[in-house]
């Protein structure tokens, strides 16, 4: 009778054992990598240009920062709370933030400006361009968010 304790304890160890092996096995593989964690905010992410020319495309850019306005205003835009501030005033509608103020005595020389935005505002993904005719109308009209 012993012999069969015995032999059973031997077999009940070894399919354990098997059973532990397979489990530490499984346990050993890395688990897949989670999600990307969703953020509470809309993403707004954007890069502002301002080039001296007709278009983006042709103008030689002179200066370009990021403005990151989610969850908090940052980014290299030296008034980046006062940009964000501005946009969401406006609702992210760039023409109205480019607007010439009326009243502005400007000449009518030309002296081609041109600003740019491309990103991310409250999710959806904008590309602005707008050809200011010289600097006085760019000084008139690039409000705080190109005031870089």
């Amino acid at each position: 009778m012993r012999y069969i304790t015995g032999g059973i304890a031997l077999g009940s160890a070894l399919i354990l054992g098997s059973l532990v092996g397979a489990g530490a096995t499984a346990s050993a593989t890395p688990a897949p990598a989670p999600a990307a964690q969703q953020s509470l905010y809309a993403p707004s992410a954007l890069v502002l240009t301002v080039g001296q020319g007709d278009k983006a495309a042709s103008a030689g850019v002179q200066r370009a920062v990021t403005l990151n306005c989610m969850p908090k205003p940052s980014g290299t835009h030296p008034d980046a709370r006062g940009a964000c501030d501005q946009l969401r005033a406006a609702n992210g509608n760039f023409a109205e933030i480019t607007k010439i103020k009326s009243g502005t005595a400007c000449t009518k020389e030309w002296n081609p400006f041109v600003v740019t935005a491309e990103g991310v505002w409250e999710g959806q993904r904008v590309k602005y361009e707008h050809t200011f005719a010289n600097p006085c109308e760019m000084k008139a009209g690039k409000g705080t968010v190109f005031e870089f």
